[in-house]
């Protein structure tokens, strides 16, 4: 089969003029660099992936700041971020700040930060659509503009539409007695070992196939891997590298998480491990993305998760 090469070109999108835009003929890809670095879609079959909020289009500073808005927004989309979550300073210039956006050499794409003054980092995000696949890399680097060695890590905030199945294999050894935490949606409290209805936990696999008591689990895998399928009937695929002899800074230590909130959105989250960076130094982390046809079962519970891990193998390489 013949497969045109990818198209870069430049869109108005969500509000946004000017977005780049990545298009394969197997799936799409829109870029904004507006209101942080993200991406706006990720779609197969004219079906995006990525959940937005539509009151948030066209939303900027500058504009929220001359209109006398409110001066932040918790923007919606394929985010990326850096952590430790519950120590790194607020950062907005990161994460609602105008980016640069360019095209590199083989249709690579890359947003640029503006240094950011709460943290002295600036971040660079670098998108490649393959091909002959939906596989989208998406690779963050986070340089270290301070005059101070930083402890910090990758986060991948990726919000998907709701009211899907979110799958992730558990592995062997695990510091959690079920696999996995659950952080309590009132109090800044972790449960090391949950019982939730909304998650099952079978086979070497978690699933979340409601919404959880605490809708944020994290997990100490080292699988590599997660998996949201969507009932709109695409499976969205995340792999990236996980490093199990080095230290992860979050607070419960993990290597990926979620956020599930039932039928409105579910947060995708990849964790890197800790970089120790010194002024002028730099690291990058790296997840890859697919999205795959996969039907949405009769009942959330019923779903093959045998057949999703075939997929995963044969199709997510």
């Amino acid at each position: 089969m013949h497969h045109k090469a990818t198209g870069v070109s430049r869109v108005d999108f969500h509000g946004y003029s000017s977005c780049v835009q990545l298009d394969n003929g197997h799936a799409r890809v829109v870029l904004g660099r507006h209101a942080g670095g993200r991406v706006l879609e990720y779609s197969i079959g004219g079906v995006n992936a990525l959940a937005l909020d539509p009151s948030q289009a066209g939303w900027t500073r500058e504009a929220a700041a001359a209109s006398g808005g409110a001066p932040g927004i918790d923007p919606w989309g394929g985010r990326f971020d850096v952590g430790p979550e519950k120590v790194t300073p607020a950062h907005p210039t990161l994460w609602l700040g105008e980016w640069s956006a360019e095209v590199t050499e083989n249709s690579t794409v890359r947003l640029t930060s503006e240094r950011d003054p709460a943290t002295g980092l600036r971040l660079v995000r670098n998108f490649a659509l393959a091909r002959d696949s939906s596989r989208l890399t998406c690779t963050q680097t986070i340089h270290n503009e301070s005059d101070r060695t930083q402890e910090v890590c990758h986060w991948g905030r990726t919000l998907v539409v709701g009211g899907g199945i979110a799958l992730v294999p558990l592995t062997s050894p695990s510091r959690f007695p079920r696999g996995y935490v659950m952080y309590d949606a009132d109090e800044p409290k972790l449960n090391y070992e949950p019982v939730d209805p909304a998650v099952v936990v079978a086979d070497g696999m978690l699933r979340v196939i409601g919404a959880p008591r605490g809708p944020k689990l994290g997990m100490d895998s080292t699988a590599g891997w997660v998996a949201y399928l969507l009932t709109s009937g695409a499976l969205f695929v995340k792999r990236f590298p996980v490093y199990p002899d080095r230290v992860y800074n979050e607070v419960a230590g993990l290597t990926v998480s979620l956020w599930c909130d039932g039928d409105r959105l579910c947060e995708v989250e990849p964790l890197g491990p800790r970089e120790r960076l010194a002024p002028g130094e730099s690291a990058s982390f790296a997840e890859e993305w697919w999205l795959l046809p996969h039907a949405f079962p009769e009942r959330r519970d019923a779903l093959d998760v045998g057949e999703v891990v075939d997929r995963v193998a044969r199709e997510a390489v």
